[in-house]
């Protein structure tokens, strides 16, 4: 299985734009090129029964992967002990997202909707310590991080980086294809609404929503205490793009500086559910391809 940077640097310029931006922004591209990425992909494989096919992109650099949806997924299925194959490769799930899944020849596109296909399928409850009052804290929590945090994070990897050179060498774009990455998150996030507000406001509502996350878990061990429930991966999976693999943002200590707790806790997820870490990023030159 060809590596995260090995497999980016072969994608033209329209493929390399849906690459990065993982589930979010395939909207944002034509259809005229998920068809040709679709036609790239290699013909499809007889995958075992019973075990979940994660299609997710290539893995990142610091963290398993460049999109934080991609490790909520991952680290659901490592939590919930569900059997999987990992399928890195840019091909689209039929609702046009990526991550997804498919489970013994049924796909299924988005992140939260795939956890929720499994829940039912297998009889799945990560939250079965939870009461129906900390049940909605959860999801309370999860929705601020997913829909509000995320696009303040792509904001300002994307657009205000005080530093692009890691986005450039990392992926070797040319300065081109970084502006046209740029000026579609512009657009994703002005029709969001985020994308309206200015550099100084953005920061605020991200150092908001990260405090927020910060005393709510205060010292507790996860999210809702002492132990991880379905919550727990989304924000995992978002915290591990801030506080691995936020480079040249100018906000790559924002975490480890100002929220130990926050900090600690991302240790204490990867600690807990992905003891193989080092194998699952291209950083230090090794990979990951199946589980």
């Amino acid at each position: 299985m060809e590596s995260f940077l090995e497999t980016f640097r072969n994608l033209d310029t329209s493929q390399k734009i849906l690459y990065v931006f993982g589930g979010a922004a395939v909207t944002a591209v034509s259809l005229v090129a998920i068809r040709k990425l679709t036609l790239k992909e290699e013909k499809r494989k007889d995958y075992p029964r019973d075990t979940v096919i994660l299609h997710q992109i290539g893995r990142g650099p610091y963290a398993p992967s460049m999109t934080p949806f991609a490790v909520k997924l991952e680290t659901y299925l490592r939590m919930a002990r569900i059997p999987y194959q990992n399928v890195h490769g840019m091909r689209p799930s039929p609702k046009g997202k990526v991550p997804w899944i498919e489970y013994n020849g049924q796909p299924m596109g988005d992140s939260t909707l795939c956890i929720q296909f499994l829940n039912q399928k297998l009889g799945v409850d990560l939250n079965k310590h939870l009461s129906p009052a900390d049940k909605g804290v959860a999801q309370a929590m999860q929705v601020m991080t997913e829909e509000h945090l995320y696009w303040l994070l792509a904001l300002i990897r994307w657009i205000y980086s005080r530093d692009a050179s890691f986005i450039l060498e990392t992926f070797k774009f040319t300065k081109f294809i970084l502006w046209m990455i740029r000026r579609n998150v512009k657009k994703q996030t002005w029709n969001q609404g985020l994308g309206r507000h200015t550099e100084e406001e953005i920061v605020e509502m991200m150092n908001k929503d990260i405090q927020s996350l910060s005393d709510f878990i205060g010292r507790k061990r996860f999210l809702m205490g002492d132990e991880p429930g379905e919550a727990d991966c989304s924000v995992f999976g978002m915290l591990s793009q801030t506080y691995w693999q936020f480079n040249g943002s100018g906000y790559e200590n924002l975490i480890k500086d100002n929220y130990p707790n926050l900090a600690a806790y991302c240790e204490r997820m990867k600690d807990a559910f992905w003891p193989d870490w080092d194998q699952c990023i291209t950083h230090g030159g090794t990979r990951e391809a199946t589980k």
